[in-house]
């Protein structure tokens, strides 16, 4: 749609407009998905494969040269539009214990990705939970949704807000990421001071931040969060010290490349309330030695008959986009969620709803009427011993 946008933008949209954002919209914010300034970064790449008018259209190479620059050096990510919830008052703490199925009981500082259910243990969210003190949590949710369910539940003395509107979030990844933030904060970012999926209250600069260690494209960094009036300060404060390590702005196109080499799920494109987590292969997200919303239909459940399942491509010049059917020995079988060019694989993943199939399966996904062969993949795709986000 092209009206009535713009319609909600982050802080850091002049720059982003300076450097040439190409913008497309979700949730009614503005997202830059690349950005022309990294042009002259294409031609130090090797031959992409063409693509169609179809796949091209929301698509630029430029994607290539920043989903690189990620993994090679440090690039800035906009993540403003990720929802957030704060969860406050004495029985916070027992309250998303409950809502949710991982183990929340853990120490200020600490962050856990853990699971909404709903009664019949489909999954309703899933949460990035940081307690930030002892009565007070920051939860990166998903939709309006999210804060409904919570507020539905919540008791008497938990109070809970979406300070979404008067936040933003800068994703610092890649690399060169601790040399990029450790000159900026007195305090220590190093591997063995600031522990992965940890949290600290900090300064970078002249800017208090939340800065949480945690990554969604595979590579060392942060996700920091401060007011919306200070976001401005803290995007030029981040690129003014990033200019020596070859910091570049990134886009959503390179992100969610990135995030699919690494097999990271996509609440509402890869798994809904229809899916339960075992079969969408966040079960390690659920701890069945506790109660929560969910478990008694958890405990009921027969063995899954699907699975959310990574494929690669089998021609590296060829290319899907989500949404198309896959056959498995001739029968349409399942369908695509996710799908992208894997720059650092060199062949498309594609992530699909399918029956238990061993790794090695070949099958075939149809895209306009062509049947694109593809192989079960053994995930992760990329850095299987995270050996590049825990460093």
């Amino acid at each position: 749609m092209e009206r009535p946008r713009p319609l909600r933008v982050s802080p850091f949209h002049a720059r982003q407009q300076a450097l040439g954002a190409c913008f497309l919209e979700g949730g009614g914010w503005e997202r830059p998905h690349w950005y022309e300034a990294n042009a002259p970064l294409v031609d130090a790449l090797g031959p992409l494969p063409e693509r169609d008018a179809w796949s091209a259209r929301y698509w630029s190479p430029i994607a290539a040269a920043e989903a690189r620059a990620t993994r090679e050096k440090v690039a800035l990510y906009d993540m403003t539009p990720l929802r957030r919830l704060e969860v406050s008052g004495p029985g916070a703490l027992d309250f998303l214990h409950r809502m949710t199925t991982n183990n929340l009981r853990k120490k200020p500082g600490a962050v856990t990705y853990t699971l909404l259910l709903d009664h019949t243990g489909g999954i309703r969210s899933d949460l990035t939970v940081a307690r930030l003190g002892p009565d007070r949590f920051q939860v990166g949710a998903n939709s309006p949704a999210d804060l409904d369910w919570l507020t539905r539940h919540a008791p008497d003395g938990v109070h809970i807000r979406d300070i979404t509107s008067g936040t933003c979030c800068i994703g610092v990844w890649g690399p060169l990421a601790r040399d990029l933030v450790q000159p900026l904060t007195r305090d220590d970012f190093s591997h063995e001071g600031f522990g992965y999926f940890r949290a600290k209250e900090t300064y970078l600069g002249h800017v208090p931040v939340t800065a949480m260690r945690l990554s969604y494209v595979g590579e060392l960094g942060w996700e920091l969060y401060t007011t919306a009036d200070l976001g401005l300060r803290l995007w030029d404060t981040l690129w003014e010290a990033g200019r020596k390590h070859g910091v570049i702005a990134a886009g959503r196109s390179a992100f969610n490349s990135l995030r699919l080499e690494k097999g990271y799920r996509a609440w509402g494109t890869d798994m809904t309330d229809e899916h339960d987590p075992f079969e969408a292969g966040v079960g390690f997200a659920v701890r069945m030695d506790k109660e929560f919303v969910g478990r008694e239909a958890l405990d009921a459940a027969a063995p899954p008959t699907r699975r959310l399942t990574p494929l690669l491509l089998d021609d590296p010049a060829a290319n899907v986009l989500g949404k198309e059917p896959v056959y498995v020995d001739g029968v349409p079988s399942g369908y695509v969620t996710s799908a992208s060019y894997g720059y650092t694989l060199g062949r498309c993943v594609a992530y699909a709803w399918l029956p238990p199939l061993a790794t090695g399966t070949g099958v075939h996904i149809e895209y306009f009427g062509e049947k694109v062969p593809a192989t079960v993949a053994e995930e992760p795709l990329f850095d299987p011993k995270m050996t590049r986000i825990r460093r």
